[in-house]
């Protein structure tokens, strides 16, 4: 078979890649033509553990292919997939479907023979009705279909997603369409990965209500963790105890600073808007956004009231800028309205990442980036963990109390034992346990 994946962001890429891994020729399109002269060179745009050396992989064997040229790249294609980007919209929350739109058009355009037009990219619930509307009118005699196939890749384990998921989801009632997407997904279907056939619309609205399920569940243990501080209880213990249900599930129940990234925080608000024009507000919805916008400005509060409610002039030490660890992904991420507050609140800041910092500079100033955690502490009035990267679970606590100024960590992703780090002579403070240990 043959696909088109217009669009070489982390959604088109990650799929493309994997797509050709399954033996299917694929080629990717971005009108970006420094992005193409990268990935024909074998260096990636994004940060994702194994893309690397799939893509070569592919490349070598002429499985994969990328291009500028969109009419190229989509002859002769069984599929062409959609895969750009749908930010939010400024000023009212909805997803920006220009770019969607804009492909539809295009594709309509270089296409020739009946061919199936897939939008993987996140769509609101009808877009896939518009972008059929787009394509009948720029050339009605043309045949073809329109399925919705959203993706379920989470950023530091994309590829794993893609070949082991625990669905896939395709939105058509056309025969001939179905044919062509199971055709394309029979190597998962061969390992017995369930294909959900439904309508466009409920496809579309699967991918929505699936992250904004997994973003409630996020908010609903920060807000556990809140209170679990104030009555002595321990939230780690809390969502242990209630993720043993099966009915609940123990994934997406860790307190931290509150979810970021890609997806979350603009399909929360898309379907949250989405509802509103529908005539039914989602008022769990509403709430889950606005709790997690607030967690944020919060999380600097309890840096600050760790360091003695004054931190004017002193230096923090951040470790972890990235919404989550295995990515360079800086969309969202807590760390940005964190950073904010601490120096607004006169704070010097220092941080280190191992991935993130590249992006992070056009983000955030007056921030000193550093080669490593340890140079990130040195002289700090206290250390920050905000994303937990696997290298700042067993770090040196001997040699943090030698290079910082005073011995306080606060861990927002709650990576270490309280009584462990009280021992070792710092002052500890965590998300929805009590604080430990006495500073110097």
């Amino acid at each position: 078979m043959r696909v088109a994946m217009i669009g070489t962001g982390y959604v088109g890429l990650v799929s493309g890649a994997c797509f050709s891994e399954f033996g299917v020729d694929v080629t990717c399109v971005d009108k970006d033509q420094v992005k193409i002269d990268m990935l024909e060179d074998g260096r990636m745009p994004i940060y994702e553990p194994g893309l690397e050396e799939l893509v070569i992989k592919n490349v070598a064997s002429g499985h994969l292919s990328f291009t500028t040229d969109l009419k190229e790249g989509v002859h002769g294609a069984d599929a062409i997939f959609i895969a750009v980007g749908t930010p939010s919209r400024r000023g009212d929350g909805h997803a920006d479907l220009s770019y969607v739109y804009e492909a539809a058009r295009e594709i309509a355009e270089a296409l020739r023979d009946y061919t199936v037009v897939v939008t993987k990219s996140t769509v609101p619930v009808g877009t896939g009705r518009e972008v059929e509307r787009i394509i009948a009118e720029t050339r009605p005699n043309l045949e073809f279909d329109v399925v919705s196939n959203p993706e379920f890749l989470r950023e530091g384990s994309a590829i794993e997603d893609f070949m082991r998921p625990d669905r896939i989801v395709i939105g058509t009632k056309s025969d001939r369409a179905q044919e062509i997407m199971r055709q394309l997904y029979r190597p998962l279907y061969l390992i017995e990965t369930p294909i959900v056939f439904t309508s466009r619309q409920t496809s579309e609205l699967i991918k929505y209500a699936a992250n904004t399920f997994l973003a409630t569940k996020i908010t609903f243990i920060n807000e556990i963790a809140d209170l679990c501080e104030l009555v002595e209880a321990d939230v780690q213990d809390v969502a242990r105890g209630i993720g043993l249900d099966g009915r609940i599930g123990r994934k997406f129940l860790h307190a931290g600073p509150g979810y970021g990234g890609s997806c979350f925080p603009k399909d929360t608000l898309a379907l949250a808007r989405t509802a509103q024009e529908a005539g039914r507000p989602l008022r769990i919805v509403d709430t889950v956004v606005k709790v997690n916008a607030d967690r944020k400005t919060q999380m600097a509060e309890k840096i600050i009231a760790a360091c003695g409610d004054d931190i004017s002039s002193k230096t923090i030490a951040i470790l972890g800028v990235t919404f989550k660890p295995n990515t360079d992904d800086m969309r969202e991420s807590p760390s940005i309205d964190i950073i904010a507050g601490l120096q607004r609140a006169g704070a010097k800041v220092r941080a280190y990442d191992p991935e993130g910092m590249q992006e992070a500079q056009t983000l955030l100033d007056n921030v000193q980036w550093c080669d490593d955690a340890y140079q990130a502490m040195a002289g700090a009035h206290a250390v920050t963990i905000v994303t937990e990267w696997n290298q700042f679970r067993a770090l040196d606590l001997q040699r943090m109390k030698e290079v910082m100024r005073s011995p306080i960590i606060v861990d927002l992703r709650n990576i270490y034992n309280p009584s462990e780090i009280a021992e070792a002579g710092f002052r500890y403070y965590s998300v929805g346990r009590a604080a430990t240990g006495c500073a110097d």
